[in-house]
């Protein structure tokens, strides 16, 4: 493998997944001191502020079991569907041209393979969740008709 190669490699392997980790976590750094800068304001200004409640409104809702079982739903259809489908258009290209050059394969099946596999991982945790999670879910619909 040629040193060109390698540094696409790495750069796509290691230093971009880093970068988008690194990106991530600054940013909510970044909102929680946002959130204390503002809370520490009001505490200056001596305002009369239920802190609670003020808290309450600054962070989001958090989402319920149902919709984090969905999403996992969805991103297992997605990876798994996009996994299928380069395959299915290496099936297509094989039939029209009559033969597949085996590096474009090879290429074609290293992101096919881990989106598949991050796809099948994704249904199997909601399935699997679905099932272990039911009691809380039920409970938490419950909580959330009575707030009403």
């Amino acid at each position: 493998m040629k040193l060109g190669e390698t540094l696409v490699f790495l750069g796509i392997f290691v230093v971009l997944p880093t970068i988008i980790v690194w990106l991530v976590l600054r940013y909510k750094k970044h909102e929680t001191d946002k959130r204390a800068e503002m809370a520490l304001a009001a505490i200056e200004k001596g305002s009369d502020l239920n802190l609670e409640a003020f808290f309450r409104k600054m962070n989001p809702p958090s989402r319920t079991i149902k919709e984090k079982l969905l999403d996992k739903l969805l991103w297992g259809c997605i990876f798994t569907i996009f996994g299928v489908c380069i395959y299915m258009a290496l099936a297509v290209f094989g039939m029209v041209i009559d033969r597949v050059n085996n590096d474009m394969f090879i290429l074609l099946s290293m992101v096919a393979v881990p989106s598949l596999g991050i796809g099948i991982a994704f249904l199997i945790n909601y399935f699997v969740g679905k099932k272990a999670l039911k009691q809380e879910m039920e409970a938490e619909l419950k909580h959330m008709q009575t707030k009403e």
